[in-house]
């Protein structure tokens, strides 16, 4: 399955991978929030791991702990990317019966987006059609972003999947359908449906817009919150627009579907949309680990909203997550109005790109939105224009464009007195923030080994070469005893590298090798030889060969230097006269040790 199943193109349409050198590519981790990439993965070998939080392990683990499967679940998952078709024990195999609860529900949703597809051509579809065409998109647009119409049925989705083999029960949990009195009824009925997809292309839900206004409902419904469903969790258009977002690093924050379509026909391939509900910190690390948001990147963020007063206020939620991204984040606003769906009808796809170019940092719009609540011709307007955006002034994190941004304002409210303001802004940041709170003392990072001695490092390095390149090593590394090493994780790796069989044993190394040590290692031992597998050598690959030969020699060295130590420090306790034969013998062991000191200087040094 990990064959068919490389490790690279998985954690990929996740996050955005760079090559690291020496065969590693890096991204951000998709579990824990960092500016800084410290996700690793090693194609070669088949294995990730993060030095940030320490988690690491192979294709399978990543998509268990991204997706929050079991093991079955997460196999089953891989094995229909790769068409693969499993064979259960205990029974045979019988399509769909035992499979995960999780690959069931996205065979049934993947099975109601094509059900939806097909009826949009139907003659009832009529409205539907005529909806999409009023605004703009043709029948070969629909097609590509799956649009499909529910019938103005009761049963009709419920009784074509469970023709198809799924249970009542599989379309109820799923958000497919609702609970009757006779049995399951359709969810949604006489809509135009979105397929709404996770970011790996698989449906996973539907948004669908009321075709009368007459009827019952509200004007958008989407799917519950389901095992498959977290709209907390969901972006629409993530799979479409994933690799233009990486490539651009550009993401467009628009808010519903058919302003997404709007944009990606209008040349913004970048746009996605919330789903029902408001954008928050689960979508930022979406956005996040596509844009590999770090310091010192370049990305934009670009949210769009009307011009109206909730567009305002929409912009000025987004404001409270902006400074959770590293890249800039910009607000595009249509003055009259107009979303980028009637944009782009009324006035073309070249309007559309034009708004999105026309973009204006957040911070400036929060504040500009601010200020234009009160009436500045007076000064007593001014002044409470100034308390009203001095608060989202003092908020902003980064002290040299907080003092930049106390400037604009001053020049925005026309005082001409930037001390004034500046101080007026710290007088209502202190006030806001109230009564001095007692420090908390930091929580202790998670434990992570600091390799800072140079004798820890050196250790590490050996075992690095001993899990990725064995053989460079060879049967001298199988000769060394485990008082080589300091560290008791250390001691404990070596000890099971040997019981594998040594690197003598081991071959060229590769996954099978960082398979067989996987298996017999510990629970406690895995992610230092998962680490150990991601980690990159110091040395390049044409010099590989002799770096493994004179990191040996310096393991070695360490070892014969804390040996001459113990052995001068046994002499200074040996009188020389009255135990002269112990004495002479510990003498002609340190001659021996000094000796091998210098042979293996010059092995370390690579002379």
């Amino acid at each position: 399955m990990r064959e068919r199943s490389p490790i690279a193109d998985i954690v990929g349409e996740h996050i955005q991978l760079r090559n690291a050198g020496g065969g590693n590519m890096k991204g951000l981790c998709p579990f824990h929030d960092e500016k800084s990439p410290s996700f690793n993965v090693t194609p070669a070998r088949g294995y990730w791991y993060c030095f940030g939080c320490a988690e690491g392990g192979d294709v399978i683990t990543f998509v268990r702990r991204l997706e929050h499967l079991s093991f079955g679940e997460a196999v089953e998952r891989l094995a229909n990317r790769a068409g693969i078709q499993l064979r259960y024990e205990q029974g045979g195999y019988v399509p769909g019966r035992e499979q995960g609860e999780r690959s069931r529900l996205i065979e049934a949703h993947r099975a109601a987006a094509e059900f939806y597809v097909e009826r949009l051509s139907s003659p009832e579809a009529a409205t539907g059609r005529r909806f999409l065409s009023e605004r703009g998109f043709e029948r070969a647009d629909a097609e590509h972003f799956g649009v499909g119409y529910a019938p103005a049925e009761w049963e009709a989705l419920a009784r074509h999947l469970m023709a198809r083999g799924f249970t009542a029960a599989e379309l109820v949990k799923g958000g497919l359908a609702k609970e009757g009195r006779r049995g399951p009824i359709d969810r949604f009925r006489n809509r135009l449906v979105w397929p709404i997809r996770d970011i790996t292309g698989d449906v996973i839900g539907f948004g669908a817009r009321k075709l009368n206004d007459a009827e019952d409902g509200p004007k958008y419904l989407n799917t519950p919150e389901s095992p498959l469903y977290k709209k907390s969790e969901v972006l629409y258009g993530v799979d479409l627009a994933k690799r233009e977002i990486s490539k651009r690093s550009q993401a467009v924050i628009v808010e519903g579907y058919t302003d997404v379509m709007a944009c990606h026909l209008s040349g913004v391939p970048t746009a996605v949309a919330t789903c029902g509900t408001a954008f928050g910190q689960e979508h930022i690390k979406v956005l996040r680990r596509l844009l590999l948001d770090q310091s010192g990147s370049h990305g934009e963020v670009i949210f769009t909203f009307d011009g109206d007063a909730a567009g305002q206020k929409a912009a000025l939620r987004a404001f409270a997550d902006e400074q959770k991204f590293v890249t800039q984040t910009f607000v595009a606003v249509q003055g009259d109005g107009l979303d980028p769906c009637d944009l782009r009808v009324t006035r073309g796809e070249a309007a559309v790109r034009d708004l999105i170019a026309s973009r204006e940092p957040l911070f400036a719009f929060a504040i500009r939105s601010v200020i234009s609540r009160h009436d500045v011709s007076t000064n007593e307007g001014r002044l409470s224009a100034l308390d009203a955006a001095a608060p989202i002034v003092a908020g902003i994190k980064d002290r040299a464009l907080r003092q930049l941004y106390a400037v604009d304002l001053d020049r925005w409210l026309g005082f001409n007195n930037e001390r004034f303001v500046v101080d007026r802004i710290a007088e209502i940041s202190v006030a806001a923030q109230g009564a001095p709170q007692r420090p908390q003392r930091p929580a202790a990072p998670r434990k992570v080994a600091e390799l800072t001695d140079p004798a820890v490092r050196t250790e590490a390095e050996v075992l690095k070469l001993a899990v990725q390149r064995p053989a460079l090593l060879g049967p001298g590394y199988d000769t060394i005893g485990a008082e080589a090493f300091t560290l008791p994780e250390h001691v404990a790796l070596h000890k099971l590298i040997l019981e594998a069989g040594g690197t003598a044993a081991a071959g060229p190394g590769g996954r099978e090798w960082v398979d067989r040590l996987l298996v017999v290692s510990t629970e406690a031992l895995r992610p230092l030889v998962t680490r150990l597998a991601v980690e990159e050598l110091r040395a390049d690959l044409d010099g590989e060969g002799r770096y493994a030969s004179a990191m040996l020699a310096a393991l070695e060295l360490i070892s014969v230097g804390r040996s001459i130590e113990q052995l001068k420090s046994r002499m200074q306790r040996t009188n020389p006269v009255e135990e002269q034969q112990e004495y002479n013998r510990l003498f002609a062991e340190l001659v021996a040790l000094e000796q091998q000191r210098r042979v293996l200087r010059d092995r370390a040094s690579g002379s």
